[in-house]
């Protein structure tokens, strides 16, 4: 599990359940409108509005909430209209870091963004100048109890799977982007519990960081985390988890 997973599992654990989750509905709620206007309102034949109905579900978002943000994707309601960017600059110690964004208002999103990189000691950079540095992989995530690991690894080969790694209490499935929904449904037809199933960014190497960088990256991290109109962050540091539990003790 790459650091900035470790990070994302660590707040998720200890974070403010209340204010994250609200955040979560509103990045799920973009994702499935933006999806719907771009490949229409039906997920089956929609795979980025399928996968983004799926991480709705797994967030135990209400069926509602699901409908209202597809209407709207698909011109059913009116609403906030919203426009895709990526974002790439270095925070603490030239850390890559890479910022998927939806937002009705670029200018007012920029500016908040170049903030948190001041005021960190990174910089916000051109395009292209770290996305290099990560290759696009589907990423899922299923819990380890009472699965053998063989059978893990026979049903993730088989659907399309390209790796299969174990990390504690979890097994991380790798596939192609375009292999991540076969692979999520074979798993689902076994019944197995899948914690995770998206498309990311799985940096190339990292940039071990301790002591006052790690600090700074970590908080860095959280005031990206805040901001509403960033859907994703990925960022290659490798930071004890020792640290980071600590940083967000």
């Amino acid at each position: 599990m790459s650091g900035h997973n470790k990070w994302s599992t660590i707040k998720h654990k200890k974070g403010a359940a209340d204010a994250k989750r609200g955040r979560l509905f509103s990045r799920l709620i973009k994702e499935i409108a933006v999806a719907a206007r771009m490949g229409g309102g039906d997920p089956d034949g929609n795979p980025r509005l399928r996968s983004a109905v799926s991480a709705a579900r797994a967030a135990n978002m209400p069926k509602e909430n699901i409908e209202r943000a597809i209407k709207r994707g698909s011109g059913g309601l009116d609403g906030a209209q919203y426009e895709e960017f990526v974002y790439e600059g270095y925070g603490p110690g030239g850390v890559a870091v890479m910022l998927e964004v939806l937002t009705d208002n670029k200018n007012r999103t920029v500016a908040e963004v170049r903030h948190i990189f001041d005021k960190f000691n990174g910089s916000l950079g051109e395009s292209g100048c770290v996305s290099w540095m990560f290759d696009k992989r589907g990423v899922i995530e299923i819990s380890a109890a009472n699965l053998d690991e063989d059978e893990v690894m026979e049903v993730a080969i088989e659907a399309g799977a390209d790796d299969v790694r174990r990390d504690g209490e979890t097994y991380e499935i790798r596939t192609a982007p375009q292999d991540l929904e076969t692979v999520r449904a074979a798993f689902a037809a076994k019944g197995w519990n899948i914690e995770l199933a998206e498309i990311t960014m799985i940096p190339k190497d990292t940039v071990k960081l301790e002591g006052k960088k790690a600090e700074a990256m970590l908080k860095m991290m959280d005031a990206l985390d805040d901001n509403e109109d960033l859907q994703k962050v990925y960022a290659n540091f490798d930071i004890s988890e020792e640290e980071m539990i600590k940083a967000s003790a």
